[in-house]
């Protein structure tokens, strides 16, 4: 099978959605697909976040990039700031000053679905000479951006092979979305616009089950054998062993990713602070990534207010350097967003999570996809009552609970969801005859 994986994210920007395609098509590869990446020239491109230690992971592959105009040059000389805006606008907690706010309007009513579809028309043509060049079966286009997804789209209107479109994140139902201020016009269109590719694209791939029932009621008259969850899942090679290492001296907790003010923070609050008042525990909460500086604030003065409590913001690390932090944790703090359809969010790093052995414990809805998966592999339990979390964290803290152990975790690996997604697109080719 001949596949062309068409994504906006790649080394060396950083984070999870890099490392769902480049981790997978590895795996692809080692089990028989001849695989191809179409991307952005880095030159061109806008990226939050910068991970250069992934640039050498690419060497086995082939990769092709392309020019694209930079909107976001705008948006920074008119914001005067010079970080790209994060995920659910991490890096601006707060309420949005008048630029800002004239800037996210502009963006959810002008660009549409996103600005990164400026991309697209360059995409598109390289895409089309590659397979006049040698044919592709199969095409995979992979959002956030959404807008990625209307290149296959296109292409499928022009060239005959089986399109994918993944889906790392809802589209309309992004938990930011309202923070655009779309217009009922804008609305309409975006809904129009994702509607099109739910129906057009041969399969669908969807981080988690509730991710797929978004989608589907998008179309309510869809095949619903076109949805296949495909979980971020991880890779066993990132992590340097299976085995415990030996217990802190002080509790460590780490968190990594975003966190900004839609996230259950208070519930962590109180619950840290019930623990540390006990003057037998002695907490450490370290965070790598992008919080908001309200939540750094806080921690912080609980910092200087409780001597047996420690916080560490390390900012943001390489992907190496950060699956070495989880190592040397006693427990992983996971926190899903406090807003609607959050029983579907399964953020990129719970399966690293998972994938370190270490016990998880956090904040999030009790009956969601995330909690069904800790619980099937025995890696923790997160909480909507602060009460019970607390209580459970304490019990970790006494028993030294330890996570997933290698069987139940196998499954998460990012050689299983390959396999998962070859078998598939091998399946549905057959099909066609």
């Amino acid at each position: 099978m001949r596949l062309l994986v068409i994504t906006y994210y790649w080394p060396p920007a950083g984070g999870p959605s890099v490392q769902r395609w480049l981790k997978t098509s590895h795996e692809l590869q080692k089990i028989g697909a001849e695989i191809e990446i179409l991307t952005v020239d880095q030159k061109f491109a806008t990226y939050p976040l910068i991970d250069n230690s992934l640039i050498e992971e690419t060497n086995n592959l082939k990769v092709h990039k392309t020019f694209s105009p930079n909107w976001f040059k705008i948006y920074q000389l008119l914001t005067k700031r010079k970080e790209i805006p994060f995920s659910g606008f991490a890096n601006q907690a707060g309420t949005p000053g008048p630029i800002q706010k004239i800037s996210r309007i502009i963006r959810g009513n002008f660009f549409l679905p996103d600005p990164r579809r400026s991309w697209n028309r360059y995409a598109i043509k390289k895409a089309i000479k590659l397979h006049k060049s040698e044919a592709f079966d199969a095409i995979i286009t992979t959002g956030p951006p959404h807008s990625s997804h209307l290149i296959g789209k296109s292409l499928k209107k022009k060239m005959v092979f089986s399109w994918y479109a993944d889906f790392r994140d809802p589209w309309t139902d992004i938990y930011y979305y309202e923070q655009f201020y779309p217009s009922f016009i804008a609305r309409w269109y975006d809904k129009a616009l994702e509607k099109s590719v739910i129906k057009n694209a041969d399969g669908l791939f969807a981080v988690s089950r509730d991710l797929i029932r978004i989608l589907k009621n998008k179309a309510p008259n869809i095949d619903p054998k076109k949805f296949l969850e495909i979980p971020n899942g991880y890779d066993p090679n990132d992590f340097s062993s299976t085995k415990r290492k030996i217990k802190n001296e002080s509790y460590t907790m780490v968190y990594t990713g975003t966190l900004t003010l839609d996230y259950p923070i208070q519930s962590l609050y109180k619950s840290l602070r019930k623990i540390i008042e006990k003057p037998n525990n002695h907490l450490t909460l370290k965070i790598a990534g992008r919080p908001a500086k309200e939540c750094i604030d806080y921690l912080s003065e609980m910092d200087k207010q409780f001597e047996n409590f420690e916080f560490i913001y390390l900012g943001y690390l390489s992907h190496k350097k950060s699956v070495q932090l989880l190592e040397s944790a006693d427990c992983l703090l996971l926190l899903i967003p406090n807003i609607k359809e959050n029983k579907g969010i399964l953020t990129g790093k719970i399966f690293e999570y998972i994938g370190s052995g270490k016990v998880i414990w956090g904040f999030g809805p009790e009956k969601g996809d995330a909690q069904e998966i800790l619980t099937d592999c025995n890696a923790g339990s997160i909480f909507e009552d602060y009460e019970s979390a607390t209580d459970t964290l304490q019990k970790y803290i006494n028993e030294d609970t330890t996570g997933a152990n290698l069987e139940n975790r196998e499954k998460y690996t990012r050689a299983e969801l390959a396999k998962m997604i070859l078998s598939r697109i091998i399946k549905d080719s057959e099909k066609k005859g």
